[in-house]
């Protein structure tokens, strides 16, 4: 058994190898990471620059503290772009269907871009989503944009981000994978399916198509809100461990601006 997953929240906090921020509760997680978001947003704007964000659809609690504050606000997304992380696929490896239950495309169609007045909300050429048959084409909007000003997101329990599983493979070679087809390990889809469709494993789907930890990486700043109760693990070896392409995660160790945010119950021992 490793120590740290028995070391008391304080303890952990002083010794995270990725800064580790502990707020009372995952509403509070939720919202911190909104306001992230609109503070960039809102600094690009002010200096008249765009502003690119990778975004993730899990978590997705940040997204109606996010549409609120902008429509309250009146914040013009006109010169921001949206990247989301990754897609599933279907059969011949193509992209799910759009009106699948699971389809990511679908949720922030519905859930963020359709609820953010049409009058603020960016052009649907700046929301950008992995292809299978484009793989450059993240590449192409970080080129045209000339940064990535944020990467929020979640991590997985084998210590996934996005959908980059981990590979035994040296640390160089792994951050530097960029977007590609990807096969979904069981654990994740095991865990997904939980979540999405009542734990029907068989149905969850074997491939995706998934920025890299190459893009990821390029963010200036990171931010990952980790919030269920599986997380308490998970968070502590993203902290503690070294740097390891085992545990993806465990990368942002050498990132200059990355940060973990979880809940007070997440932050106490696994067990």
């Amino acid at each position: 058994m490793e120590h740290y997953y028995t070391m008391k929240s304080s303890a952990l906090v002083a010794q995270a190898k990725i800064p580790l921020t502990v707020l009372p509760t995952a509403e509070a997680v939720f919202a911190s990471m909104a306001a992230q978001m609109i503070e960039i947003i809102e600094a690009n704007n002010a200096k008249g620059e765009p502003t690119l964000l990778i975004v993730p659809v899990g978590p997705v609690g940040q997204y109606p503290y996010f549409i609120a504050e902008v429509n309250k606000r009146r914040i013009s997304l006109a010169d921001v772009w949206f990247v989301s992380m990754d897609e599933y696929l279907g059969k011949d490896n193509a992209l799910i269907p759009y009106d699948h239950r699971l389809s990511f495309r679908r949720h922030m169609d519905e859930k963020v871009y359709s609820l953010i007045d049409p009058a603020l909300v960016m052009d649907r050429s700046q929301r950008i989503v992995p292809n299978p048959l484009d793989l450059d084409a993240v590449d192409r909007a970080i080129r045209r944009v000339g940064k990535v000003d944020a990467c929020f997101g979640g991590v997985g329990i084998n210590g996934h981000l996005a959908f980059n599983e981990p590979e035994d493979v040296p640390v160089s070679e792994f951050a530097s994978r960029s977007t590609r087809i990807q096969v979904i390990s069981c654990q994740t889809r095991t865990v997904n399916s939980i979540a999405d469709l009542g734990g029907a494993v068989e149905q969850m789907p074997t491939h995706c198509v998934t920025i890299g930890m190459k893009q990821i990486l390029m963010a200036k700043t990171i931010r990952l809100g980790c919030f269920r109760d599986w997380h308490k693990a998970v968070v502590r070896r993203a902290v503690c461990e070294k740097p390891s392409a085992l545990f993806p995660v465990s990368l942002l160790q050498n990132h200059p601006d990355a940060m973990i945010t979880v809940p007070e119950a997440v932050a106490q021992p696994a067990w």
